[in-house]
């Protein structure tokens, strides 16, 4: 089976993040790879170990993102492709990246494609979508079980709610949801492997693309950080008197009521 990932360099949510001139300041910053990711990668893994076949994680983005490939060779991922835009493009947005990802995956016969349902950074869940619509194939998104027979798949898609039940077949693009797996460390032996494990470098010229095939759809005007949180307050006295004062808050200071 030919199954490959889709991997995001995102920073780590759980650090502190600054805003410089407008921009995110990456100086100090920790980046990691996308949580949702995560469990695309061990579900192709646990596919691949039970179907056989080979495991290829992709990446869109700068040399700095090497870091993060190598760590889901080391998880259990066969090979690894980046493709550096670093040099081409100064902006992209969900439509460059998708129009990227499925001009090199438009020749590789790939069964599965699976992804993250969403980027922790970003957060449009747009980029799997819009990969298997340029490809033509039939996509599944915020999925928490697959089972493969076959050229048949069964699906379980998370809803609001609720869960849903999808049978399809391949090829297929799936997006994972939190609870599909429980992504692995990255072993000892695992992180040596991945050193002569191959990690192939590409850019836009190599899939016959220019800056101007791939030009971002949407512009973004401004990033700011949420406003801090004020001190809350403490009422006190008998409980008549403090719902009153409540209700006086509500009304004069927060303007709710």
């Amino acid at each position: 089976m030919n199954i490959y990932v889709l991997m995001k360099r995102t920073f780590d949510t759980e650090e502190k993040i600054t805003i410089s001139g407008g921009k995110i300041n990456e100086d100090g910053a920790e980046f990691i790879i996308n949580p949702y990711d995560e469990y695309a990668i061990e579900e192709a893994i646990q596919v691949r170990d039970a179907q056989g076949g080979e495991v290829t994680v992709v990446s869109v983005g700068t040399e700095e993102a090497e870091k993060q490939l190598r760590t889901a060779l080391a998880m259990g991922v066969d090979k690894a492709v980046l493709i550096n835009t670093e040099d081409d493009l100064e902006d992209g947005d969900p439509f460059t990246t998708a129009k990227i990802l499925s001009e090199y995956l438009k020749d590789k016969d790939a069964d599965l494609i699976i992804g993250g349902n969403v980027a922790i950074d970003g957060g449009s869940g747009q980029v799997g979508p819009r990969v298997a619509e340029l490809l033509g194939i039939t996509y599944v998104t915020t999925i928490t079980k697959l089972e493969i027979s076959g050229s048949s798949a069964t699906v379980v898609r998370d809803v609001e709610g609720d869960s849903e039940v999808i049978e399809t077949s391949l090829p297929l693009l799936v997006t994972a949801q939190q609870g599909l797996n429980e992504p692995r460390y990255p072993s000892l032996p695992g992180i040596m492997k991945a050193k002569k494990k191959p990690l192939d470098e590409l850019e836009l010229d190599d899939l016959g693309l220019d800056e101007d095939d791939v030009e971002a759809k949407t512009k973004t005007i401004e990033i700011y950080l949420p406003p801090k949180k004020e001190a809350g307050k403490v009422l006190e006295g008998e409980l008549e008197d403090q719902v009153k004062e409540l209700v006086n808050l509500l009304h004069t200071e927060s303007k709710v009521v």
